[in-house]
C-alpha cells in the first residue's frame, strides 16, 4: 500500500470531452477538468462562478443583436426582430423603428459599421444603410448605390438591339431574357448605361438613355444588374482598404466585388484603373458560397467550401490576388460573422463540430486555422452566434441547443480552456458592447434581453433598494408564477413564489436582488493511476482534500458521501441573517472508505446558493494498494 499526493495548480486545459478520458498522459489531461458548469475559467488558471444575467427587457420575438459603437462616449445596442429595430442605450431604450426584415430573415442577416452608418444586407432583401443622428434619432433606408455591379446572366449568344443612342428607346433581345422584375434596373449595352423603364414582353422592354450608346444595331455586349429583386442581394459585407466588399449573392454566390477607392457605392469597373471597382468569382473544384468576408492583415473570405485571402497592397485590379489558405467552409444555414481576436479571426465550422482560428503564419506566409474545440468537442452544438469579452479574454459561444459554452483563450500563458453555462432557459443571440456581454435568452417560450453582470449571483435578475426596509418587492412580472431566490442585504433567504409581479420577504430589506438560481458545477477527471504497466483498476481510498479559495462565500463538496459544510458555510440551511464574510485560504476535508471504480470522479463541487466562489488550486491525498 501506497501513499500519493497529487498537486493540480491550475484548470488551464478546460473541460475535456469524454474522448479524452483515455489520454492521462497529455498536458491537457493533467490541466483539464471532467466537467465544468456556470463557471468561468480565470486567464491565471483559476475557476469562478459566473456572473448572473441581468434582466433588460422582453422583447416581441426571436432577435438579433449588433453592437454599434460610434465612440467610447456613446455605444448602443441594436435589436433586430420581425419588422422592428429597437435601440438601447446602457440598459435603457431609446427608439424604436419599422424595419423592412422579417423574423425568417434573421438567421442570415449580415453587417458591418463604419462611424455612425451600419449596413445590413441579406439575399433576398434590398440592402440597409441604418444611420444615427444622436441618442434617439435614427434611420433606415436603402444604400445609395451610384452604380451597381453588373453582369452577363444570359446566354453569349444573345443579342440586344436599342431603338435608338439617346433618350427613350426600346431594346429588343433575341431571344426572351426579360421578366417583370427587370424594371427599374440597369443595363450595360457597349458599356454605356440604361435605365429600363417598363418591361414590355420577354424580349423587348423600354428605358432612358443615360450615356450615349455606340449604335442601334444588334451587339452581344451587354451585361444586367448583378443586384437586384431579381438576381438577389448581397450575402455578406465589410469594409477594406477604404473600399466597400460585398461577399456573394443569391445568384452569384462565389462572386466577389469592390467598390472604388473611397466611392464607397460605385462597383463601377470602368476600365481598370487602380482606383476603379473590382469583380471576380472564387474558382476552384468545389462549391464556394461566401458566407463571410473579414477585414484583417488581408481581406479575408469565407466560403462554404474553405477559406481564401485576398491579397495586393494596395488592392487594385491589376495587383489583386486570390489565393484559398483552408478547407474548412462556413455554416450555410445561417450567417455567423467570424469575431477578431488578437489578431486572429474566429469563425464556426460547417461541420457544426468545431470553432476554428484562422491566422497568418509569418514562417509559412499562408493562412492555418486550427480547432480551437479540439479536446472539448462535447461543447459544440451547432454554433449560432459567438461574441467576444476582450476585457475577460472570454469567447462566448451561443449553441442551436441553447446552451453557451465559453473560451478562455490567452496564447502567452497557453490557457485555451473551455467551460459550458446553462441557464433557466436557452441562449439565442450574442453580442459584445466594450466588455459587456449581451443575450438574447428564451425562457418560458417569451425571448428576454439579458446581459451579464458582475454584481449579479441570479439570472433574469432585477435588483432594488429601499430607504426604508420593504417586504414586498414588485416590478418582477416577467418572473410572474415562478421560484426565485433572493439576496436581501447580501445574504440569500428563501426562495419566493412571484405572484402578480411581486415577492414578499419573511424580514424586510433595505436591498435585494430578485432572480432565478442557477448551479455551478466542478468535477475533476479521473484520477491517473497509470504506471509502467499501463492504467490499473486498483482500490484506492481518498484521504483528504484541500482546496485553495479567494474571495469564497459558499462551497458545497461531495467526497462520495453526500454534500460537506466548510467552516464558513451553513450548508444545513443556506440561509444567512447577514452577509457573509468572504473566505481567502485553505480549506480541507477529509474522507472515508475504498473505491473501486477509478473512472468516477473523487469529488464534486455543486452549488446553487448565489454567493461567490473562487477555486485556485486543489491538492489530493490518497492510498492505493499496490
Amino acid at each position: 500500500m501506497s501513499a500519493s499526493r497529487a498537486f493540480k495548480s491550475n484548470f488551464t486545459a478546460g473541460e475535456l470531452s469524454p474522448d479524452m478520458l483515455g489520454r492521462p498522459d497529455t498536458r491537457a489531461y493533467a490541466n483539464g477538468a471532467g466537467l465544468l458548469r456556470n463557471v468561468f475559467i480565470q486567464s491565471t488558471g483559476g475557476l469562478t462562478r459566473r456572473p448572473g444575467l441581468r434582466h433588460i427587457a422582453t422583447l416581441p420575438g426571436p432577435a438579433r443583436l449588433i453592437g454599434f459603437e460610434f465612440n467610447t462616449e456613446q455605444t448602443y445596442l441594436l435589436v433586430l426582430s420581425h419588422a422592428r429595430l429597437q435601440v438601447f442605450m446602457g440598459d435603457a431604450e431609446v427608439t424604436s423603428l419599422a424595419a423592412p426584415w422579417t423574423e425568417a430573415m434573421l438567421p442570415q442577416l449580415a453587417h458591418t459599421q463604419s462611424a455612425d452608418t451600419l449596413l445590413i444586407c441579406h439575399p433576398d432583401l434590398a440592402p440597409l444603410r441604418i444611420t444615427r443622428s444622436s441618442h434617439s434619432s435614427w434611420t433606415i433606408g436603402n444604400w445609395p448605390f451610384t452604380e451597381v455591379p453588373t453582369y452577363r446572366f444570359a446566354a453569349l449568344d444573345i443579342s440586344l438591339t436599342p431603338s435608338a443612342v439617346t433618350g427613350s428607346i426600346t431594346i429588343t433581345a433575341s431571344a426572351p431574357v426579360f421578366s417583370a422584375e427587370h424594371a427599374h434596373t440597369r443595363l450595360r449595352i457597349g458599356g454605356q448605361r440604361v435605365d429600363i423603364a417598363a418591361v414590355l414582353s420577354t424580349t423587348q422592354v423600354s428605358g432612358q438613355v443615360l450615356d450615349t450608346l455606340p449604335g442601334t444595331t444588334a451587339t452581344f455586349d451587354w451585361e444586367e444588374g448583378a443586384l437586384s429583386t431579381l438576381r438577389g442581394w448581397p450575402v455578406c459585407v465589410c469594409f477594406h482598404q477604404d473600399r466597400l466588399v460585398i461577399g456573394g449573392s443569391r445568384d452569384l454566390p462565389n462572386r466577389l466585388w469592390l467598390s472604388r477607392t473611397g466611392d464607397l457605392y460605385n462597383f463601377s469597373t470602368g476600365t481598370g484603373l487602380d482606383d476603379e471597382a473590382i469583380s471576380f468569382g472564387l474558382m476552384s473544384d468545389q462549391v464556394n458560397a461566401i458566407r463571410g468576408v473579414f477585414s484583417g492583415r488581408n481581406l479575408q473570405v469565407f466560403t462554404s467550401g474553405g477559406e481564401w485571402m485576398v491579397s495586393g497592397d494596395p488592392l487594385t485590379p491589376s495587383s489583386i490576388q486570390l489565393t484559398r489558405q483552408t478547407r474548412i467552409g462556413s455554416p450555410v444555414a445561417r450567417l455567423v460573422q467570424p469575431v477578431d481576436v488578437d489578431g486572429s479571426t474566429i469563425f464556426a465550422a460547417r461541420s457544426g463540430r468545431g470553432i476554428y482560428e484562422f491566422t497568418y503564419t509569418d514562417i509559412q506566409q499562408a493562412y492555418q486555422a486550427n480547432d480551437l474545440a479540439l479536446v472539448a468537442a462535447h461543447l459544440m452544438h451547432t454554433p449560432i452566434s459567438l461574441a467576444y469579452d476582450q476585457l475577460r479574454r472570454l469567447l462566448h459561444v451561443a449553441m442551436e441547443d441553447g446552451s453557451l459554452a465559453t473560451l478562455t483563450l490567452y496564447r502567452t500563458e497557453q490557457v485555451l480552456a473551455w467551460s459550458g453555462q446553462q441557464t433557466n432557459g436557452m441562449f439565442r443571440a450574442l453580442a459584445d458592447i466594450e466588455g459587456t456581454i449581451w443575450a438574447v435568452v428564451e425562457r418560458a417560450g417569451r425571448q428576454r434581453l439579458e446581459r451579464f453582470d458582475d454584481t449579479l449571483a441570479l439570472d433574469a435578475a432585477l435588483t432594488g433598494s429601499m430607504a426604508n426596509a420593504a417586504a414586498a418587492w414588485s416590478g418582477l412580472a416577467h418572473l410572474e408564477g415562478q421560484e426565485v431566490g433572493v439576496l436581501a442585504d447580501g445574504a440569500p433567504v428563501q426562495d419566493k413564489l412571484v405572484n402578480a409581479g411581486t415577492i414578499t420577504l419573511d424580514e424586510p430589506a433595505h436591498r435585494v436582488q430578485i432572480g432565478l438560481r442557477f448551479s455551478h458545477v466542478i468535477e475533476p477527471l479521473p484520477v491517473d493511476l497509470g504506471g509502467a504497466m499501463g492504467m490499473r483498476a486498483t482500490p484506492l481510498r481518498l484521504i483528504s482534500i484541500t482546496f485553495r479559495l479567494l474571495n469564497t462565500a459558499s462551497l458545497a463538496v461531495d467526497l462520495g458521501r453526500g454534500p460537506q459544510s466548510l467552516p464558513f458555510r451553513r450548508f444545513d440551511t443556506a440561509l444567512l441573517d447577514a452577509p457573509p464574510v468572504l473566505f481567502t485560504g485553505d480549506a480541507r476535508l477529509r474522507a472515508l472508505g475504498w473505491r473501486r471504480d477509478a473512472t468516477q470522479p473523487l469529488w464534486r463541487i455543486a452549488d446553487d446558493t448565489p454567493l461567490p466562489l473562487t477555486l485556485l488550486s486543489i491538492t489530493t491525498e490518497m492510498r492505493i494498494t499496490t
